[in-house]
């Protein structure tokens, strides 16, 4: 790749690997046109600070539009009965198929697919159940899936359609162990990922009659070299055809677009596959608590000479996986950019800090809307605390010494560095800070500690 290349943009066929990234020094952002993200290094890019964004939204009618197709046809044996007219036969009986009025459809994963299926399907009168780890019970009826978890879910349908991305949780979730516990004769559709369903195990399932059908349009190999799944006669199969309409092309290229304009304006992000702290500061709520997080990274990055062996993050509420990592990242952000180190950003700072964050609800804590940084080493700043209030932010204590007058954080601007006081508050600003006086905008000091560290006192000098 050209080494001035700032934006990449790629479609299915490309591999975009550590030495592609290496080579790239100006990379700043990749954009995938679709859903798959398998030929993208992310670790690699990850590490780069590059960014990796898809259009998840792009495919979603024509997929599920294609998986309706498969179910139809499954019902209806309608590529076989079109293959023998062709030949000149006319074998009305042989293709017997069935309505699918009453029938149960199971949907694995709830997402934008799944349910455009479940809306669809509904129209035919078949009755929809489904599950997905990440979407509640009560979620699911919104939409007229009746969750199930999946060890309920295997015998009850009557045709299963799988919507989840290929991983290793899902690696051959479909496999003989499953199958045994269906209905015999259910139907498989698979427009998801190769891999979801053990093709042996289908083999052996269709030679044995427990499975009555596949209809798959994506495969483990693609494409495929073992054609004898291809050629079973209960199988109906599309060469990884989902996405390939001509309305789905367009709406990938515009939506993709759309989104490399909002990454270059500096607008909210839509379909980024490894920035979770950039899309976070743009959810209602969080960019008080990602902002203070940041700030007191960047007052112990430039207060602390020795690193820290362990940090725990403490919050009087309970905070999602998402929002935890996201304030993980804007705090080794923080910490490393007060440090000097060029090359971070909010994609690699939480790889670059390498140090494990621990995440604790305290709601014992004093104040609300705090946030509680302990640190473990040699460091002499154990514990710093911030809080919001309204739209501002706040330096409220260290080492359990409260600041007279809160430490504004607001602006990002003005540095804030915290100093130990030995003696009086006046004999330490005149003898420490005279290399400082014509950057100090303002000094904080702080009174007693109340907890275990008896007569220290701290200064926050704002530069």
């Amino acid at each position: 790749m050209d080494s001035y290349v700032d934006i990449f943009i790629v479609r299915s066929a490309p591999k975009v690997t550590s030495a592609v990234i290496e080579g790239s020094p100006r990379l700043k952002l990749i954009g995938r046109v679709g859903t798959r993200k398998d030929k993208i290094d992310t670790e690699v890019t990850t590490r780069h600070g590059i960014l990796v964004m898809n259009t998840p939204d792009s495919n979603t009618l024509s997929a599920a539009e294609h998986t309706c197709t498969l179910i139809y046809s499954s019902a209806r044996n309608i590529p076989s009965a079109c293959a023998s007219l062709k030949t000149g036969a006319w074998q009305r009986a042989e293709f017997m198929g069935e309505e699918l009025n009453g029938k149960t459809l199971a949907i694995i994963g709830l997402g934008r697919i799944g349910r455009e299926v479940a809306k669809r399907m509904q129209s035919f009168n078949m009755k929809t159940i489904g599950y997905d780890p990440i979407i509640s019970a009560e979620q699911s009826l919104t939409f007229g899936v009746e969750f199930f978890e999946l060890k309920d879910l295997w015998p009850l349908a009557d045709y299963i359609t799988v919507h989840v991305p290929y991983m290793k949780e899902t690696h051959y979730l479909i496999n003989n162990e499953i199958l045994s516990l269906c209905k015999r004769g259910v139907k498989l559709i698979n427009v998801a990922r190769g891999g979801i369903i053990d093709e042996k195990s289908l083999i052996d399932g269709l030679n044995s009659g427990q499975c009555g059908g596949a209809a798959l349009d994506v495969f483990e190999q693609e494409p495929p070299t073992d054609l004898k799944l291809l050629q079973h006669p209960l199988v109906i199969c599309t060469p990884h055809l989902g996405a390939s309409t001509r309305e789905a092309q367009k709406r990938v290229a515009i939506e993709l677009a759309q989104q490399i304009i909002d990454f270059k304006q500096g607008h909210s992000l839509f379909g980024v596959v490894n920035g979770s702290a950039v899309t976070s500061q743009f959810a209602q709520g969080n960019r008080a608590i990602l902002l203070l997080s940041k700030r007191l990274g960047q007052i112990i990055g430039a207060s602390s000479i020795s690193t820290p062996t362990q940090i725990s993050l403490s919050f009087n509420h309970t905070v999602s996986d998402h929002l935890f990592e996201a304030v993980e990242i804007y705090f080794s952000y923080g910490y490393l950019h007060e440090k000097g180190n060029k090359r971070v950003n909010f994609v690699n700072a939480l790889h670059l800090f390498e140090i494990k964050m621990k995440r604790i609800v305290d709601k014992n804590q004093e104040l609300n809307n705090v946030l509680v940084v302990r640190i473990s080493g040699d460091s002499k700043i154990k514990e710093l605390s911030g809080i919001i209030s309204g739209d501002h932010l706040w330096l409220d204590c260290i080492n359990q010494c409260r600041f007279i007058a809160h430490v504004p954080l607001d602006d990002e601007n003005t540095h804030v560095v915290v100093r130990p006081i030995k003696g009086s508050f006046m004999d330490y600003l005149r003898d420490n800070t005279s290399q400082l006086n014509n950057r100090i905008s303002a000094v904080f000091d702080t009174t007693p500690s109340t907890g275990n560290i008896q007569d220290e006192r701290w200064c926050a000098l704002l530069l």
